[in-house]
């Protein structure tokens, strides 16, 4: 009889000891949702903030662009422009990240080293892409974007705002695939298409 109440009294204890884990494990929990339910609006204004990119590829040829080419192109260029945004903000090649090669590249890490020397930062607001892809290689290996941009340009000089203006600018654009994504590897403002 003793052992059994011996038993019964750990299994109670084992319980117990149950219960006040999962007690911690529910306050936890219950402050984790409550954290993302607070940091919620932020991100989700971030999301609000990214480029606007319309693709058309009607026009492409030789090789017209398959669905999946499209979407990939689409993810990628819009990409491209968030971390571009996020370059010329911050003074940093760090957001560029691989989006950027070749003379795009060697054009953005220029320009950034430019504001950092000067002390100046840019943000690109309110972006919006109307872009047509009007070439694309026979061997999918290339393709050729006019981007009709548009956005809000603010210079600034630390906090204070010294620019701001709104921009309409046309770029002629090259991409090409990578090893996991496709790539900018020219980015050139001309005055029209």
């Amino acid at each position: 009889m003793r052992m059994r109440m011996i038993a019964v009294t750990a299994t109670k204890t084992m319980w117990a000891n149950h219960l006040i884990r999962f007690g911690r494990l529910a306050k936890l929990i219950a402050i984790a949702v409550a954290a993302i339910a607070l940091l919620a609006p932020r991100y989700s204004v971030c999301a609000d903030s990214a480029p606007t990119v319309v693709l058309n590829t009607g026009k492409a040829g030789p090789r017209s662009v398959e669905s999946p080419t499209e979407r990939v192109i689409l993810r990628d260029y819009r990409f491209a422009w968030a971390n571009l945004e996020q370059a010329m903000e911050s003074s940093s090649t760090a957001p560029l990240s691989g989006l950027f090669v070749g003379t795009a590249n060697a054009w953005l890490t220029d320009a950034v080293a430019s504001q950092r020397r000067n002390g100046l930062s840019s943000r690109y607001l309110n972006q919006n892409h109307k872009v047509d892809a009007v070439f694309y290689a026979p061997e999918g290996d290339m393709i050729e974007l006019e981007d009709t941009a548009d956005y809000d340009l603010q210079i600034l000089d630390g906090d204070k705002t010294v620019h701001n203006e709104h921009v309409v600018v046309h770029y002629v654009v090259l991409m090409t695939p990578a090893a996991d994504r496709w790539v900018i590897r020219q980015l050139q403002a001309v005055p029209q298409f």
